[in-house]
């Protein structure tokens, strides 16, 4: 469903879209207007979208304040039912999923903090899987989801592996595809 327009998109019209996930989001308030302490954004999530996989934020913290719709969260082991005026607070480190199991959008107010380039993920993400989604494709090219590892490790990290052996594997791979010249598409994608 789209985002009503007058009411939610800033004076610039950004809306970062995700054809795979069902997130729309609108970016409130920057890296750069806060100094890097927090990322404000706001997510509408279509019925039965989802985040693509579990992951953890490994030195943020993210906080969903529910404005309409529900959202099922996994935490680490808990199972969450979110609504209107509930408040999710995801520690750093902590894996987590979650999605919309109900039969209208989802809204949620999203704090991120500390920024760091939470903002460039976002849309880099989306762009990936418009590529994807583009390319009919049930999954991420492996050398761009390589590449999205190792450029954003500090705000994302794959769940229940050590952290070193995805770092090698994820840095092995994204060497390889610059060594090779397979990481021009990425690279565009991250430019969009």
């Amino acid at each position: 469903m789209p985002i009503n327009q007058e009411a939610d998109t800033p004076a610039d019209g950004h809306v970062i879209a995700n054809p795979v996930s069902g997130e729309q989001i609108v970016i409130r308030r920057t890296a750069v207007q806060t100094g890097g302490r927090v990322l404000d954004w706001e997510l509408v999530l279509a019925p039965g979208g989802q985040v693509p996989a579990s992951h953890s934020h490994p030195r943020q913290e993210e906080t969903f304040t529910m404005l309409a719709g529900q959202l099922r969260f996994r935490i680490g082991s808990r199972r969450v039912m979110a609504g209107p005026g509930d408040i999710v607070r995801i520690p750093p480190g902590t894996v987590h999923h979650f999605a919309n199991p109900g039969t209208k959008p989802a809204r949620v107010a999203v704090s991120t903090r500390p920024a760091l380039d939470m903002q460039a993920l976002l849309e880099t993400a989306a762009a990936m899987a418009r590529d994807q989604h583009a390319a009919a494709r049930g999954l991420p090219r492996p050398f761009d989801l390589a590449l999205f590892m190792r450029d954003f490790e500090r705000e994302v990290r794959a769940p229940y592996l050590p952290a070193a052996l995805v770092r090698a594997v994820t840095g092995s791979l994204a060497w390889l595809a610059e060594r090779c010249g397979l990481d021009a598409r990425y690279r565009r994608l991250r430019k969009q």
